[in-house]
């Protein structure tokens, strides 16, 4: 229920399925917090809506006629930045474009399937809502951050022999939704090959987590990949979890490895930044870095405690500079965090955690 005296959010649907306009309306309307103000085939046309009255939130498709939704997204954030969740297929051309778009400014995406929409849509009605409403409370300003200057590992660790084979190497865990898409590329952009090894947890439906991990991985110093089961964690590597499945750490002799778990979501989701971070507790303790960033929900709060628990030193977003300022809040509030950072202090932090240190 919106609070007393709140206008319902004003939502704008752009798809060029008749089919997916309407169900989308239905499962928006039924929420008193939302109201949709109109729909439209494509974005020449939403325009012309647009011009009528402004929405407070608008769910875009990207391939259109016309004009495709990208082209749409980054003539609105150039104009007149307005939240934008994307709702696009589960197919490889969809996600790369999805990819495009979330760089371009977008809060955050939601899948649907060629086949079996209408189903689709009503089994997902409460993620739809959900990610309608956090972009409409989204902070814009956090998706403009500019790049930071990358950091070379010598200014905090010097250059040293390779360390004994009894040496485990230290381990950042990362978790992030709503807005970490941006807020993962400005962390990892800045990361020198030098750099400890990374497990990461991005909110992300199934498909899209292996086109995000690509551009990442050509945009980045360090090598960045989707997880797959029993790839080892190793310093300049970022490790992202598949969606759709949890990924845990776990000790196999001298280094860490992951693993790809079949399990039920955990706080409704998988994957589960609670999950990660309980593993990396357990497996790594004192030698680890927990950091979480923007999203919504509290997904990761519990996890960041039991790391702190553990010994290691623990880090979350500062509330200007995240999108959602939901997942950091509630680590906060349980005293999970050593310290609150802004999103351009968090890559020092990672960086000074060095790839080395010894159990």
């Amino acid at each position: 229920m919106p609070e007393a005296g709140a206008a319902a959010v004003k939502v704008l649907i752009v798809d060029d399925s008749a089919t997916v306009r309407q169900v989308l309306s239905a499962l928006l309307d039924a929420d008193p917090a939302l109201r949709v103000i109109a729909t439209a085939s494509d974005p020449l046309y939403a325009m012309e809506r647009m011009a009528r009255q402004w929405p407070d939130v608008i769910v875009l498709d990207v391939e259109m006629p016309r004009m495709d939704g990208l082209a749409f997204l980054r003539r609105l954030m150039r104009e007149r930045p307005t939240p934008v969740v994307i709702c696009s297929t589960l197919t490889a051309r969809g996600a790369d474009s999805t990819m495009q778009a979330l760089a371009a400014g977008a809060v955050s995406v939601v899948a649907k399937p060629k086949l079996g929409l209408r189903q689709f849509l009503v089994d997902s009605g409460d993620t739809l809502v959900a990610a309608v409403k956090a972009a409409a409370r989204a902070n814009l300003a956090g998706l403009t951050q500019r790049p930071p200057p990358r950091l070379g590992a010598d200014t905090v660790l010097p250059a040293a022999p390779p360390a004994p084979a009894r040496a485990t190497g230290s381990v950042v865990a990362i978790g992030t939704s709503t807005g970490g898409t941006l807020a993962l590329e400005y962390v990892l952009g800045a990361l020198p090959r030098r750099s400890p090894g990374i497990v990461v947890v991005q909110h992300m439906p199934p498909q899209f987590t292996a086109a995000f991990a690509r551009r990442l991985d050509q945009l980045c110093e360090i090598e960045v990949r989707e997880a797959r089961h029993g790839d080892p964690v190793l310093p300049g590597l970022a490790l992202i979890a598949p969606g759709g499945r949890h990924m845990v750490l776990r000790r196999g002799g001298a280094r860490y490895q992951v693993e790809i778990v079949d399990a039920p979501p955990v706080n409704r989701h998988r994957p589960s930044v609670d999950v990660l971070f309980r593993s990396v507790a357990q497996c790594a303790g004192r030698n680890a870095l927990g950091v979480i960033m923007t999203g919504m929900g509290d997904d990761g709060a519990r996890g960041l405690r039991e790391l702190r628990e553990a010994g290691a030193h623990t880090i979350a977003q500062d509330e200007a500079s995240c999108v959602v300022y939901g997942m950091p809040k509630a680590a906060v509030k349980l005293d999970a965090a050593c310290r609150v950072l802004p999103l351009r202090e968090i890559p020092a932090a990672v960086v000074a955690v060095g790839p080395q240190l010894a159990v």
